[in-house]
């Protein structure tokens, strides 16, 4: 059996990643990190991603699960992109959403894609998967459910946004479920 810390300090990841991998890790071990943030200056996703697993491998020594994940919204060139977090300068959700909404009003391309990385840091190996969860920005948030920008973001085939699905709908179907899924993969042929 393998204990991975999963490395984030976001609550709403570490609940939602206990539900994605739970079951699919069988035995291993899923615990969370107490350590320091690292600076997360990365210019891409995979980047940011693999500073974060690299802090926790280091402050555990144990094997590293981490992700960076954001909404790349094509009329306004991929942005928010790595910054979605922080777009709007607050780190409120709510406030994120309101100024994605006012930089897109009046566009008739509301083309986005949810995109998450993940990247396992173990000490011997460092890797990263990517998953993609493309669909549309809606012109007002709707539902209750999620984080971040599920309430703005509709998912394409569904008449819903994010955050009107149930958590797991959700995590059978996002960005987070499609690149955990494939790590998953991974994991199993490297630890069994």
């Amino acid at each position: 059996m393998t204990t991975f810390v999963l490395a984030t300090h976001n609550a709403h990841k570490v609940e939602e990643l206990r539900r994605i991998l739970g079951e699919r890790l069988g035995e291993h071990e899923l615990v969370g990190y107490d350590g320091p943030e690292p600076v997360e200056d990365g210019d891409t996703f995979e980047a940011n991603a693999l500073i974060k697993a690299r802090a926790a491998n280091l402050h555990t020594g144990l094997p590293s699960i981490a992700d960076d994940s954001g909404i790349a919204v094509h009329a306004l060139g991929g942005e928010p992109g790595i910054n979605s977090a922080r777009y709007a300068g607050t780190r409120v959700d709510a406030d994120n959403n309101a100024l994605l909404l006012r930089n897109l009003e009046g566009a008739d391309d509301r083309s986005a894609d949810f995109v998450c990385v993940a990247a396992l840091v173990d000490g011997e190996r460092e890797l990263t998967v990517r998953g993609v969860w493309p669909g549309e920005v809606l012109e007002a948030p709707s539902g209750a459910h999620g984080f971040g920008y599920d309430p703005v973001f509709r998912p394409q085939g569904l008449a819903t946004s994010s955050a009107e699905l149930t958590p797991d709908e959700k995590n059978a179907i996002s960005h987070r479920a499609r690149a955990f899924g494939e790590l998953v993969t991974e994991l199993r042929a490297l630890y069994g």
